[in-house]
């Protein structure tokens, strides 16, 4: 080690950090997306943006996103290693993730409207236009998201969290700014005529792309200070550290890209469903808005953490690490799913009920929020033990697991949107976490000689009961506010969900305590800690 290497921050001061970074960037997120409701709804526009998206989306969450597998690899590799050694790996894997990223990006204007068809066979012909311009004008977005992804590894593995926790901002911003633009030109009288969609349509894809190209060059900047790495052509394989990371990186891209196959084929089940697209993508930034946060709160700080720990006499430390992520996640997630299974309704209608957005809009995208309510623990879940997979050098297991996902997603969706709709859907991508997150526990059981599997059993079964009081318990507060003082304006409704939410936190909170979980005393001693000082 360098003299002057810095001692890495500990992982409590890594999640406060990542933590108000992310939850101001998810808040302006919030804002952007009901600028977006008020003005689009769920008409043409938003659904079109919504299968446009679908491969853009591939690169800038699953490889240019903070966990995804670029930021993975990097971290696993680079969090071994001294900065002077890193910026050779650095330039060296940029030059050859921007060719071959150049290259797909060209693919993607060129064949963009078989790449809607894909997805969108049965959309309105208007919609499917709009969706191939707007996929047209977000292709860079493939390079650029491999250069974000190689960004945020790199800036991690220099213990740097902050700009890549509030970088999303950026984009937030520019949509915001650009859409808040269209609704003063056009006014209220103009929302539906073919010049406001097409310049609407122009404007979602151009901001996105636009937030892209902020946020990859506010990550140079502090990449180049760091000492780790410019934009220097490298193609030099021979650099110890590249190997390993394409090793873990090109299995983790195809095995994340599997999901988006996913996605496609989600999308086509339901592309004959006026608006339905574009209500599961405004369900999802619900669920995601608190999810984001904590997954990268968890995530981010405890995957060098996991890398540390993968030598065999390690191993039981690594275990504790493993339920901690676990456990950690669940404490966090199961009273949101308790509050959004059972006040789905009111959270839609104060989120996003005006402008274009009414309340038949309200209903269908609550039933879709009810869903993602049950399945969030599922997902970061099995979000935590990729991670662990990554750090073992292991690759290939979740790899094989997504291919075996793809055929399972098909069938689930064939059965359960022919019977549910929708929210079918998303039960069937509920019901492939699920048994992806029971395969990748099985594996690390039988890997690292055996994890405590009934206690922990016991532990999560204590914690549902938890939930479902917690939950039916807000729904009757809910339900006797409604009766009593009604919500027919934001302000009691906002009333209503503060103190229905309060209820279910609190119900959760006093049973979990029985549970005497060493990880809730992790939680409530860093609280009574932060609010003593």
């Amino acid at each position: 080690m360098t003299a002057n290497k810095k001692p890495s921050p500990s992982v409590g001061s890594i999640a406060k950090l990542v933590a108000i970074a992310t939850l101001a960037s998810k808040l302006f997120g919030l804002v952007r997306e009901q600028v977006l409701a008020a003005a689009f709804g769920l008409n043409a526009v938003s659904n079109a943006f919504s299968y446009a998206y679908i491969v853009p989306s591939f690169f800038l969450v699953m490889l240019g996103g903070i966990n995804g597998p670029f930021h993975s690899a990097l971290v696993s590799v680079l969090a071994k290693k001294e900065r002077a050694e890193a910026a050779p790996i650095v330039e060296t894997v940029t030059t050859i993730v921007s060719v071959f990223l150049l290259l797909t990006t060209v693919a993607i204007v060129v064949f963009a409207s078989t790449i809607i068809n894909l997805s969108g066979a049965e959309l309105p012909l208007e919609t499917k236009e709009l969706a191939i311009l707007q996929l047209r004008i977000m292709a860079p977005l493939a390079l650029l998201a491999g250069l974000i992804g190689i960004g945020f590894g790199t800036l991690s593995a220099a213990d740097s969290y902050l700009l890549p926790s509030i970088s999303p901002l950026l984009s937030s911003l520019t949509l915001t700014v650009g859409v808040g633009y269209i609704l003063w030109k056009f006014g209220s009288e103009q929302l539906n005529t073919p010049q406001y969609f097409q310049l609407g349509a122009v404007v979602l894809a151009g901001g996105t792309l636009g937030g892209a190209i902020l946020q990859w060059l506010a990550q140079l900047i502090l990449q180049w200070r760091f000492g780790m790495g410019t934009l220097r052509l490298r193609f030099n394989w021979q650099i110890p550290g590249v190997i390993d990371v394409f090793r873990i990186m090109a299995p983790a891209v195809i095995s994340s890209g599997m999901s988006y196959v996913n996605l496609a084929v989600d999308l086509q089940f339901i592309s004959n469903i006026a608006g339905a697209a574009a209500g599961i993508q405004k369900a999802n930034f619900i669920m995601l808005t608190p999810v984001g946060i904590i997954s990268n709160i968890i995530l981010v700080p405890f995957l060098p953490v996991f890398s540390r720990l993968t030598a065999p006499e390690n191993w039981q430390e690594l275990k504790v690490r493993i339920r901690q992520g676990l456990f950690l996640g669940a404490l966090s997630l199961l009273p949101l799913t308790a509050i959004f299974m059972s006040l789905a309704l009111p959270i839609v209608r104060l989120a996003f009920e005006r402008g274009q957005f009414n309340s038949e809009n309200s209903q269908f995208v609550a039933s879709l929020l009810v869903v993602y309510g049950f399945g969030m623990i599922f997902y970061i879940a099995r979000d935590v033990l990729v991670r662990v997979f990554y750090a073992l050098g292991d690759s290939q297991t979740p790899f094989k697991i997504s291919i075996a996902n793809i055929l399972l997603n098909v069938l689930l969706d064939y059965l359960l949107v022919n019977s549910f709709g929708a929210p079918g859907l998303l039960m069937a991508t509920i019901g492939v976490n699920i048994v992806s997150m029971s395969v990748f526990i099985w594996i690390l059981h039988r890997r690292l000689n055996g994890l405590p599997l009934w206690q922990w059993g016991k532990d999560l079964a204590g914690l549902s009961i938890a939930t479902a009081v917690a939950g039916f318990s807000s729904y009757g507060v809910s339900l006797g506010w409604q009766r009593t003082i009604g919500s027919g304006n934001l302000l009691l409704l906002l009333f209503e969900l503060g103190i229905a939410s309060t209820v279910a936190i609190i119900v959760f909170g006093a049973i979990a305590i029985q549970l005497k979980l060493p990880e809730l005393n992790m939680l409530t001693s860093r609280i009574r800690q932060k609010f003593g000082r």
